[in-house]
């Protein structure tokens, strides 16, 4: 994989802003980085809370959805909230149905088997619904695209209110878009072309967290009462790994602190089967520790089993489901680790590193776990990939991008190949019948817009960062651009002719290599990677001097604190 690194050379007065907002000139720099630009939008960045967030009024369609549900619940109708089985969708029907069952609502939820009924809403979803009694439905993080299943519903009666946060899908003819809105009573997504409202790039759980807070208003409930369901949101955005800015950056920020003292007994188990230090808690800990948990349910059993977790009402009810989600995320783990094999077997031996789209069948791979199969192998090769498995009904696909590949608008290109398919820009998914997998292989290769130069993994450096200028302050002020992630990237610095001072392969796994730096005026800096360890020390065994990429931090062992940097890239 190719590697360009480059410095971020964005102009502001650094000064003027450092002394505005009572910063260093370094951190002003780096929300320059960010396009963080003019001192209302520093503050919030700075200084946003729960009273910067947008009116979820101003979305299309949410007047008539709350007053849809307003006069359901007042009726004593039956509603249901349909989900997905991801973590965005487990977390979004938990936010719906706890918040309207506290308004006094007769909901109950349904979450399709991944395996057995597939993504979204389906006919044997509406059937059940209907044989069950159910006047209303409401999806959460699915639904935009279920045009056909949607007007099924409608003719047998249904009231029907979709929430999601995907991309509408569109017919292309003659460089016009038709866009293809399901017959839902209201919809109400972001993404639709005509809505107005100012922040588009909500996950699932934030957008049915916005519906609950404006029909509390609608019904004469203080909104702050559902104030606790932003944990939830939390968990979601980051596990759904939408961009960390805007109105994501509140929520992720805010449900941390909420999270550190959450009443949720099924989130409180999760998190001590699991050892994660509260009281440190980061997006880290949702994002490899806890979503691969919740997830897990949804990959290997059934999504319910999470739902359960966060509706658990007794510690050792929640305990025992913690235990049960953490011993399967173990087993996905394995499943993984041997998909992700067989997948660089195939690409290697095969030709098909030829291509710019990775589009690679594995007929003994459990589609469960194909997505994650999918982001390790697009990390590997830096291609858009799709991942392929047997499912019932053909051939099931998740795909993960790249930043210059739009999954969702490649795939209205070439939609007459699928069965089903939905998703956004990063991430997608797909069903085809199995004679057409090569036949997608060829088209969407054949439609493919990337260069050369898109294949290059683009290594943005923030700035060059001088070891004499790392203290703990500074490592300490660095903490004021948390929440960071997608969209909102850890500071990256980078060092150049550094020598490489007694390198060493450490930890239980081997998976650690620790050196000291040293740089031109003889500054010293302690150094750990994580990555192809050998490879590393193979290199630098070669070489007189490296350059770095890197991230300082305090390292506190045995009670002795010392600055030390981890390294990301090197040359």
């Amino acid at each position: 994989m190719k590697e360009k690194w480059f410095v971020a050379m964005k102009k502001a007065d650094f000064e003027r802003i450092a002394k505005r907002h009572h910063i260093s000139p370094i951190l002003a720099r780096l929300l320059r980085n960010r396009d963080v630009i003019g001192a209302e939008a520093i503050e919030e960045y700075l200084n946003g809370n729960i009273t910067d967030l947008w009116d979820g009024m101003l979305m299309k369609d949410m007047d008539r959805a709350v007053e849809i549900l307003a006069e359901k619940i007042r009726a004593g109708a039956a509603i249901r909230v349909i989900g997905d089985y991801d973590i965005d969708g487990v977390n979004a029907t938990y936010i719906l149905q706890e918040g309207l069952s506290r308004l006094g609502a007769e909901v109950d939820t349904d979450i399709p088997d991944r395996v057995r009924e597939g993504f979204g809403l389906n006919r044997l979803l509406i059937d059940r619904a209907l044989k069950d009694g159910i006047d209303t439905m409401i999806t959460c993080d699915n639904g935009i695209a279920a045009c056909k299943e949607i007007a099924y519903g409608k003719e047998r009666g249904m009231t029907v209110i979709v929430t999601d946060h995907h991309a509408v899908q569109f017919l292309e003819m003659d460089g016009e878009r038709e866009y293809q809105l399901p017959p839902a009573d209201a919809v109400v997504d972001p993404h639709q072309p005509d809505c107005p409202y100012p922040f588009k790039e909500l996950c699932g759980a934030a957008v049915a967290y916005k519906l609950i807070e404006a029909l509390y208003e609608v019904m004469g409930r203080e909104p702050d009462e559902a104030d606790d369901l932003m944990e939830n949101v939390a968990i979601a955005t980051v596990g759904d790994v939408v961009d960390l800015r805007g109105e994501n950056r509140i929520f992720v920020k805010q449900g941390l602190e909420m999270l550190k003292q959450t009443k949720n007994e099924g989130l409180k188990a999760l998190m001590v089967c699991t050892k994660i230090p509260v009281e440190h808690l980061n997006p880290d800990h949702i994002a490899y520790i806890l979503g691969p948990c919740i997830n897990a349910s949804g990959r290997l059993d059934t999504a319910k089993r999470a739902l359960e977790l966060l509706n658990a009402n007794s510690w050792r009810e929640a305990v025992m489901l913690a235990e049960d989600l953490k011993a399967l995320n173990d087993s996905r783990k394995e499943m993984t680790e041997k998909g992700v094999k067989q997948a660089i077997e195939v690409i290697e031996n095969t030709g098909l590193l030829e291509n710019d789209v990775l589009v690679v069948y594995l007929p003994d791979c459990h589609e469960s776990v194909a997505g994650i199969i999918a982001g390790r192998i697009r990390e590997k090769y830096y291609r858009p990939t799709f991942i392929l498995t047997p499912a019932q009904g053909g051939v099931k696909g998740s795909g993960r991008s790249i930043e210059s590949y739009d999954l969702h608008r490649e795939l209205c290109r070439c939609s007459s190949l699928f069965l089903n398919f939905g998703g956004h820009k990063m991430a997608a998914g797909l069903l085809l019948k199995e004679e057409n997998v090569g036949r997608f292989r060829e088209t969407i290769n054949a439609l493919s817009p990337l260069t050369e130069k898109d294949l290059e993994e683009k290594v943005s450096i923030d700035m060059r960062l001088p070891f004499s200028h790392i203290t703990e302050a500074l490592i300490s002020e660095l903490e004021l651009l948390e929440p960071t992630g997608k969209g909102n990237a850890k500071p990256l610095f980078a060092e150049k002719n550094l020598r490489v001072i007694a390198p060493q392969i450490i930890g239980r796994r081997q998976n650690a290599l620790k050196f000291q730096a040293e740089d031109e005026r003889g500054n010293r800096m302690d150094a750990i990677y994580f990555g192809d360890v050998q490879e590393c020390m193979d290199y630098i065994r070669e070489k007189e001097t490296i350059a770095v990429t890197y991230y300082p931090s305090v390292n506190e062992y045995k009670g002795t604190r010392s600055l030390q940097i981890r390294v990301l890239h090197y040359q």
